[in-house]
């Protein structure tokens, strides 16, 4: 599967909103292809006290529920339907879901495709060993 077609999963779930005068989901959308060829998305939840999180994790997180952990390509999308990287914690947590999504294909903005591993080039895992 091509990255334009992981962004269009992702944009079926960009869907921007208000939950309660705290809440706002919907605004970024996330979606993960498996070495398997599973497809998972998932929306990021902003909330007023920081206890949300990102859309990265929300489809990592599903893509666990379901026996997973290893990525071959994942896209965020923006809620104007641009490409964003993930943010730090996130590449972290992917990175620590499974030791081989070192090598997962990241889309980081439209048409710049990197491999996680180029995103944290210096696993502190591997200097606490």
């Amino acid at each position: 599967m091509d990255f334009d077609k992981l962004i269009e999963y992702a944009k079926e779930v960009l869907k921007p909103r208000r939950l309660s005068n705290c809440v706002e989901v919907g605004g970024v959308a996330a979606a993960i292809l498996t070495t398997s060829g599973n497809l998972y998305r998932g929306v990021c939840i902003d909330t007023a006290c920081s206890m949300g999180f990102c859309a990265e994790h929300s489809a990592a997180s599903a893509m666990i529920t379901n026996g997973e952990s290893e990525i071959e390509k994942l896209v965020a999308i923006n809620w104007d339907g641009s490409v964003i990287p993930p943010c730090g914690r996130c590449r972290e947590f992917i990175m620590q879901i499974n030791d081989k999504n070192k090598n997962a294909e990241i889309m980081v903005k439209e048409d710049i495709v990197v491999k996680l591993k180029e995103l944290l080039p210096y696993d502190w895992r591997e200097s606490a060993n």
